[in-house]
């Protein structure tokens, strides 16, 4: 069967062209289209991605604005507060995931958004510390889905090369929430109404989620098959350009066969392990950025306002990293191993300066936070290295039930009676950050091992991270296939 494409019209004529040539697009026409393609989804990821670390943080912005206080937290109460919302988390990521499978992506996140806007909302009227640890509860429970549904929609719409890129595009929507939170934050110091300061700042952060997430339900799509600011012709080229590389299709199946080759997979309890040795250390760094700072000799104004910096700091690192690894191919994990190089001095200045250099320390600090674009990094490894739509949508879960434990266990280093050093948490951070550089060392050699035995095997060398066309005529069998990286013997992992 042949087609020829019309984009005059935008249909697709499937009884012309003998010769395929109007079933492919030129290079011109697939930058268009990809173009296209990140003016109406990356926004939508991006601003959505800082809403959830703005309302994840808002309880560190909350400790220097009363509610400890206010709330009668003593102790390690603070702590579990931080830690009760990856219980949430973790508790909800299997249970959730399910529903990446059993419902339309766009309107099932949607709906999850609009509900942690409402129990962020309610962290207005908490009374007491019971009834905060259950709204924080409810607010990871919501929230589990947002990462590993992003991570699904950006496999789903780009190939392996174009992972990375867009990874840290709408990551980078944390730096950007955290410049925009502290100056939120700062505002709010200067309100002196009858409400307290730090409920004003969940009823802000907390109402615009709700309408956020009012705007996603009719923006977001669930597929490239349904989008609508794309044209017929286009959503089937854009359906079909990843399925080139990993041969997979959301399918509303669970596949028993995938879901058993993914407790078999070495890469699964990989990704598993990484993604909790890195979150031990963000758990803490991230529920406790403001007492660091202050702890460093700043007052409440200033605290506030040294955090900029530091979110600056971030958003360029991400950025950078994202050239980086788009430019130089097979640099992803070398990436990773020097953002953390650079983190392991930050936390060696936190540790071992003198205390009356505080402006060296909170340097340090911002060197420390050169982990964020780790996350991303990451999670682009997991895109573009994890195929089958069971098997994504089992392995996404799994890295979230690290990244919730690690988050959960890190805040509790932080003992409240070794402030203002906090000697335990530094130390347990330093070696996190050394563990994670062993890890990245052994993935890279063994997926590089991985490759080389595969070319071996088929005596073919496949590039994967290669430029491939789409023909619409020799392609099109591709829209029904859900194969793993291990069922598919052309797939090639990327480094």
């Amino acid at each position: 069967m042949s087609e020829k494409v019309d984009y005059a019209t935008n249909t697709v004529d499937r009884n012309e062209n003998p010769d395929h040539e109007a079933a492919t697009l030129s290079p011109e026409e697939e930058k268009r289209i990809i173009r296209k393609i990140d003016w109406n989804l990356m926004p939508l990821l991006t601003i959505s991605y800082a809403f959830q670390y703005l309302d994840k943080t808002s309880l560190s912005y909350s400790a220097v604005l009363g509610i400890k206080g206010d709330l009668n937290l003593v102790g390690q109460d603070y702590s579990w507060t931080s830690s009760i919302f990856y219980i949430g988390y973790l508790a909800a990521s299997y249970p959730i995931s399910l529903g990446f499978v059993k419902f339309p992506l766009g309107r099932y996140l949607s709906l999850l958004i609009i509900l942690w806007g409402i129990v962020l909302t309610l962290h207005a009227v908490a009374q007491n510390y019971a009834g905060l640890m259950v709204l924080r509860t409810f607010l990871g429970i919501f929230e589990s889905a947002i990462s590993p549904g992003f991570s699904l929609i950006t496999g789903m719409w780009y190939t392996p090369r174009e992972h990375i890129s867009r990874h840290s595009v709408w990551f980078a929507g944390n730096a950007a929430a955290g410049i925009i939170g502290s100056l939120i934050a700062y505002g709010v110091l200067f309100y002196k109404g009858s409400l307290a300061q730090w409920k004003l700042l969940f009823l802000v952060f907390g109402l615009v989620t709700v309408a956020w997430g009012v705007v996603l339900w009719f923006f977001l799509p669930d597929s490239p098959a349904n989008a609508r600011f794309l044209t017929p012709a286009e959503r089937e080229f854009a359906s079909l350009r990843p399925k080139k590389f990993q041969r997979t299709t959301q399918t509303r199946k669970w596949d028993k066969g995938q879901f058993i080759e993914t407790a078999k997979d070495i890469k699964t309890w990989w990704f598993l392990v990484f993604s909790f040795i890195i979150c031990v250390p963000n758990g803490g760094i991230t529920s406790f950025q403001s007492l660091i700072i202050k702890s460093f000799g700043y007052d409440v104004y200033k605290t506030i306002l040294m955090q900029l910096p530091g979110s600056a700091f971030q958003f360029t690192m991400v950025v950078l990293v994202g050239v980086f690894t788009t430019l130089f191919r097979k640099s992803r994990l070398i990436a990773m191993v020097a953002l953390f190089l650079v983190s392991i001095a930050g936390i060696l200045m936190i540790k071992l300066l003198p205390e009356h250099l505080k402006l060296s320390r909170l340097a340090g600090f911002w060197l420390v936070q050169c982990i964020s674009p780790a996350f991303p990094l990451m999670m682009s490894l997991f895109a573009s290295n994890i195929a089958g739509f069971t098997k994504k949508s089992t392995v996404a879960p799994l890295i979230f039930v690290g990244y919730c434990v690690g988050n959960l266990v890190g805040p509790q280093f932080f003992i409240s009676k070794e402030a203002p050093n906090y000697y335990t948490a530094y130390t347990t951070i330093l070696i996190c950050f050394a563990i994670t550089i062993f890890m990245a060392v052994i993935f890279r050699v063994y997926l590089d091992w991985e490759n080389r035995r595969r070319n071996r095997a088929q005596g073919v060398k496949i590039d994967a991270e290669e430029t491939r066309a789409v023909d619409l005529e020799s392609d099109e069998a591709l829209a029904d296939v859900d194969e793993t990286d291990v069922q598919n013997k052309n797939f090639r992992y990327i480094l």
